[in-house]
C-alpha cells in the first residue's frame, strides 16, 4: 500500500527526513493502522508490521502520553525476518484525541492521533443526551481537530428534524448530520465531511451504529455486530480494538470500542470552543468575577431568565468548568510529586557519587 494514501505528505516527508539526518539506522516511516492490547500493527510502503516500542521510547517518553496510539506516524525498524518491528519514535502530531482514564483522576488515556475530524455519534434512541453530546464536543474541540455530530439511528424517531435544531444550537458552528446506517440515508453527507488522504475517528458509546456505519461505508460486512439490550437500550461491547480503514472515496476513518465514560482530559480551549455562547454572554455580565448566582448586572442569569440559554446547559457548563478545574489540580499535584521524586533520587545519585569519590581519594 502506498503510505500516501494513509494520508503521508509534504511536513510529514519533511520530519521524516530530519530525523533520518540525526540516526544511522535503517529506519522507514509507516503508520498505526490497528491497536489491540498493547499491539500495534504498522502499514509501511512495503507492508504491514506487528510492532513495539523501543526501550528508548518507552524510556525516554515522559507519559504515556508520549507513547504511539492509533493514527499515529512513526519511524520503525522492520524486522530481518518474520518477527515484530520496532518503533524508534514519533513522527510530530497535528491533533491528538484523549479522555480521562476511566476510574482514574490523574491519568490520560489516548483515543487516537492525527485526525482532521471527530465524529461524535449517538443514536436516536435511549442513548440521546444533549448534557453528553456537550461533553464530547469539548473533548473533540480540545483535540485539535474539528468535531462534526453524528446522529444515527434517524429512522428510530419520527421529528428528526426537530433534534436537529436542538443539536445545532448547541454545537457552536459543528456540523451535525443525521443518518440512518439501515437505510443508507446521510452517508453522502458524512463523506463529505471526510475528503480522501484526511482521517477522522467515530466516538461514541457502544451500541450507537460505530460498527455498522463502517460497514456501510466499506460496502462489506467487515466488523461485527450486536443489536442493543432490548431491556435498557445499552449496547454490548462488540469491538474490542480500534483500528484503521481506508474508505472506499479515499478518506481514513477510526473506528474503537465504545466509551461511556467520557472524563475531560487538557487544556481549557475545548470548553470555551464548546461553550463559546455561555462566554460570548458572561463577557457582558457587570463584574468580571461573576460567579452567574446573584450578582447584580449578570448577563448570563438574564439569559437563562429571558430563555435565550437553558438553565440545563448553563449547568452543564459550570459542571464540566469544576471537573475540568479539579483534573488540573490533580494533574498539577501528580507532576509536582514527580518532580520531588526525581529531585530526591538526583538528590541520592549525587550522594552516592560524593562517598564513592571520596573512598577512592
Amino acid at each position: 500500500m502506498s503510505i500516501e494514501l494513509l494520508g503521508w505528505g509534504p511536513d510529514l516527508a519533511h520530519a521524516f527526513s530530519l530525523l533520518l539526518s540525526q540516526s544511522s539506522l535503517p529506519l522507514v516511516p509507516g503508520r498505526v493502522v490497528r491497536q489491540e492490547r498493547g499491539l500495534l500493527t504498522v502499514q509501511t510502503s512495503e507492508r504491514a508490521f506487528l510492532s513495539r516500542p523501543s526501550g528508548r521510547l518507552l524510556h525516554q517518553a515522559p507519559s504515556a502520553e508520549a507513547l504511539p496510539t492509533i493514527g499515529d506516524w512513526v519511524a520503525l525498524i522492520p524486522p530481518s525476518g518474520e518477527g515484530e518491528a520496532l518503533l524508534h519514535s514519533l513522527l510530530p502530531r497535528r491533533s491528538v484525541l484523549m479522555r480521562r482514564e476511566a476510574g482514574s483522576e490523574r491519568e490520560g488515556q489516548l483515543i487516537a492521533a492525527n485526525l482532521d475530524v471527530v465524529f461524535l455519534v449517538t443514536g436516536l434512541d435511549g442513548n440521546f443526551n444533549l448534557r453528553r453530546i456537550e461533553r464530547a464536543l469539548t473533548i473533540a474541540w480540545n483535540s485539535g481537530a474539528t468535531p462534526v455530530v453524528v446522529l444515527s439511528k434517524a429512522d428510530l424517531h419520527a421529528d428528526v428534524s426537530a433534534l436537529l435544531l436542538e443539536v445545532e444550537a448547541l454545537a457552536q458552528g459543528a456540523p451535525v448530520l443525521a443518518l440512518s446506517a439501515l437505510e443508507g440515508t446521510g452517508l453522502e453527507e458524512l463523506r463529505a465531511q471526510l475528503p480522501a488522504g484526511k482521517t477522522g475517528a467515530l466516538l461514541g458509546s457502544s451500541g450507537v451504529g460505530k460498527s455498522t456505519l463502517v460497514n456501510r461505508l466499506l460496502d462489506e460486512a467487515r466488523l461485527a455486530t450486536q443489536p442493543v439490550r432490548p431491556d435498557d437500550n445499552r449496547g454490548r461491547h462488540t469491538t474490542t480494538h480500534r483500528e484503521l480503514f481506508v474508505l472506499p472515496h479515499g478518506g481514513l476513518l477510526i473506528d474503537g470500542p465504545g466509551m461511556r465514560e467520557l472524563g475531560l482530559w487538557g487544556e481549557e480551549e475545548g470548553l470555551s470552543q464548546a461553550f463559546s455562547d455561555v462566554l460570548a454572554m458572561a463577557a457582558d455580565c457587570r463584574f468580571s468575577d461573576c460567579s452567574h448566582r446573584r450578582e447584580p448586572g449578570c448577563a448570563v442569569r438574564a439569559a437563562v431568565e429571558a430563555g435565550g440559554l437553558s438553565s440545563e446547559r448553563l449547568e452543564s457548563f459550570e459542571k464540566l468548568l469544576r471537573e475540568q478545574a479539579y483534573q488540573a489540580r490533580q494533574s498539577s499535584s501528580a507532576a509536582q510529586r514527580e518532580q520531588k521524586r526525581l529531585e530526591r533520587n538526583l538528590t541520592l545519585a549525587g550522594g552516592q557519587h560524593s562517598r564513592a569519590k571520596r573512598r577512592r581519594d
